[in-house]
């Protein structure tokens, strides 16, 4: 969903190679859109937490996402700086660079599912790329029903959480992209507790010990956490620790649109499908 009166609708006339890109989800969407922007905040971050669509050897890293370089932004010279609502405060900074176009996605207004094909398709319109916005939704449409045949036919409820530090997992639900895709695919969210806006409810692991359910870990691991937890009898207590049905995926951007869904969803799939009974 757009950000009225930023004029991102408006921008027919902008070009891929003339936009910065401070949010790795609108980042990522214009790879998959085969528009790449010119320039994205933390580049190698987002090899580390959204890892594909990778980023080109020729896009620019501009620094901080909370913090982007603002002398390189000018040399760049972007026709366009495209944050998102997280990224407001940096507007009037940014403003003084280039136009300040902001995009949102989780506002809670619409269902996610609906939100990531909006913003698709908003960003294939400023960048003249609307039939390949149209292609790429289509072509998921195809390989999610792919993906469902592929399921094994009975699936456990599934926990689905990425590691915060040895004691603390996000775990998501309601409005998280991994939800979206869940219902998608016609599997279990295990966890119903209230979520954030972004889809995640930040807890220790305490508190999934009598969760029933499937434990699976998306990637990546803080530094450190996998040997301690190696060491940790309240992780080994875990009923999907201890029965050894756990599954753990690579990175998938959990605050992604079309890209991270269908990486996450090919990972799941594949992972169930490899292991329907037994883990990792």
């Amino acid at each position: 969903m757009l950000v009225s009166g930023l004029g991102l609708a408006d921008a027919s006339g902008a070009t891929a190679e003339g936009i910065a890109s401070i949010d790795w989800t609108l980042a990522e969407t214009l790879v998959a859109l085969e528009a790449p922007p010119r320039g994205v905040a933390q580049a190698d971050a987002y090899h580390d937490w959204v890892a594909e669509p990778r980023l080109s050897d020729r896009v620019i890293d501009l620094g901080l996402r909370s913090q982007p370089n603002l002398e390189l932004l000018a040399q760049l010279a972007p026709s366009k700086i495209l944050i998102s609502p997280m990224f407001t405060h940096l507007a009037p900074r940014l403003g003084r660079v280039a136009e300040v176009d902001s995009v949102s996605l989780y506002t809670l207004q619409q269902d996610t599912w609906s939100e990531v094909l909006e913003v698709t398709r908003s960003l294939a319109d400023a960048t003249g790329r609307a039939a390949a916005a149209e292609a790429l939704i289509d072509n998921a449409a195809t390989r999610f029903e792919t993906l469902r045949q592929r399921l094994p036919e009975r699936v456990a409820p599934l926990l689905i959480v990425q590691f915060m530090d040895d004691r603390h997992v996000r775990v998501f639900g309601e409005h998280a992209l991994y939800q979206a895709v869940l219902e998608q695919l016609g599997l279990e969210n295990a966890w119903q507790e209230p979520t954030n806006a972004w889809g995640f409810s930040l807890v220790g692991l305490e508190r999934l010990v009598e969760l029933d359910a499937r434990l699976v870990v998306v990637e990546p691991y803080p530094t450190g956490v996998e040997e301690k937890l190696r060491r940790s009898a309240l992780w080994q207590h875990l009923p999907s620790v201890r029965d050894g049905t756990w599954l753990t995926l690579p990175p998938a951007w959990s605050f992604g649109a079309l890209p991270s869904a269908q990486r996450f969803a090919e990972h799941l799939v594949a992972k169930l499908a490899a292991a329907p009974e037994t883990g990792s």
